[in-house]
């Protein structure tokens, strides 16, 4: 055990790195819109750029990192998230296109870093039992870095320059790089061919969708992350309007980290509100987070703004948290749990892609942002009420 523990603590705090720096650099970019005078619907747009390459690569991924040593994956991942930090330093960034750029390079280097974060732990591991503590750990590391990403690393990028936090950005990606040499390099499988497995990826799609459980899951926990990634940029720019609140003030990222706080204790007591074999019933929680989401544009005091935003997490943790249940334990059985995680990644950032695309229209043509809160929050109840309709194929 003592010999696995040093690789297992590296592979955990090169997640929590990465994935805290993948949180801070959007506060970073949103900084550089501000500064460079673009509107705060710009942010949707920039988003979007990180998205596509869990389209683009899904297929390839997942084959990728079981080819390869996945400690040398997680390597090249964490130096691609930094080549897109780095561009920031040399880029022009009154122009947006140069600042997708460097998004997107980020989101390639967490597309190809994701699968192999989860894929090394049976390596990592002797039993199912320290798989499972292991796959427990890394969830709370993860977790703990979206917290302080979005609270601490927030509060950093709006209180200093963009080209500090930038550095900042750069240095923890850098050291998580470093974390990876503790971990072992192990043979991948040479004998993966990348157009077989993407004509797999393709094949277990359909056998996932195919299946009532395994798409009434893939669909609600679509709808829940393309609404929380839309959320989290509209009431980024959302805050300083309603609450009266200084743009550049820690306390923005402050406020916004609360729904992660909220998820966290959803997620925690989900499974004592939602019988798995019921699973369907999340589904009252999902119309809760709809609810609260409309309320946002009538709430001007910021304790009861906290109180929602914890409140929409807490719904949004208990809604998706039994349905992801399913979709893990089903699919591990059909297709294999890594290449569900990657078809689930391809359906979260299509859908991500999508609400973010109709929050930037909707705010381009001249709409509040409330509003296009409101729009967002109706959005998710049509996802809610398809959900409402197929829930019948499931339950008969």
């Amino acid at each position: 055990m003592s010999r696995q523990l040093k690789p297992l603590q590296a592979l955990y705090f090169t997640q929590f790195l990465s994935a805290f720096a993948d949180n801070m650099i959007l506060f970073v970019i949103a900084n550089l819109l501000r500064e460079n005078g673009f509107s705060p619907a710009m942010l949707a747009l920039v988003s979007i750029s990180f998205f596509l390459p869990y389209i683009f690569l899904a297929p390839l991924v997942g084959p990728f990192a079981d080819k390869h040593p996945k400690s040398l994956v997680l390597v090249i991942g964490n130096l691609i998230k930094a080549i897109g930090v780095l561009l920031l330093f040399v880029i022009d960034h009154s122009n947006i296109l140069m600042l997708m750029l460097s998004y997107f390079t980020v989101g390639v280097g967490a597309v190809v870093y994701s699968p192999a974060k989860y894929g090394i732990l049976p390596e990592l591991t002797r039993n199912e039992d320290e798989l499972f503590h292991a796959n427990a750990r890394i969830e709370a590391y993860t977790i703990f870095a979206i917290l302080t990403g979005i609270g601490i690393g927030g509060a950093v990028a709006s209180m200093t320059s963009p080209a500090f936090s930038s550095s900042i950005c750069l240095i923890i990606y850098l050291l998580s790089l470093a974390m990876t040499f503790f971990i072992p390099r192990m043979r991948g499988n040479l004998s993966i061919r990348y157009a077989a497995e993407a004509r797999r990826f393709f094949i277990d799609f359909q056998q996932l969708l195919n299946r009532p459980d395994t798409c009434f899951a893939l669909i609600g926990t679509g709808a829940f992350w393309m609404s929380s990634a839309v959320l989290r940029v509209a009431v980024l720019a959302w805050i300083p309007i309603a609450l009266d609140i200084n743009p550049q003030s820690f306390s923005v990222s402050l406020i916004l980290a609360t729904t992660s706080i909220g998820i966290i204790v959803g997620a925690f007591l989900a499974p004592k509100l939602i019988p798995l074999a019921h699973f369907t019933r999340s589904l009252t929680f999902g119309f809760g987070m709809f609810l609260i989401i409309v309320l946002f544009p009538w709430i001007h005091v910021t304790f009861i703004a906290i109180c929602l935003l914890l409140l929409v997490g807490f719904m949004g943790g208990v809604f998706i948290i039994p349905m992801n249940t399913v979709l893990q334990e089903e699919g591990k059985k059909m297709v294999g749990s890594g290449k569900t995680i990657a078809i689930q990644n391809f359906i979260e950032n299509f859908l991500m892609i999508v609400g973010s695309g109709i929050y930037y229209l909707i705010v381009y043509v001249g709409v509040s942002i409330s509003g296009a809160i409101v729009g967002q929050g109706l959005l998710l109840l049509v996802f809610l009420m398809y959900l409402v309709k197929y829930r019948k194929r499931i339950t008969g």
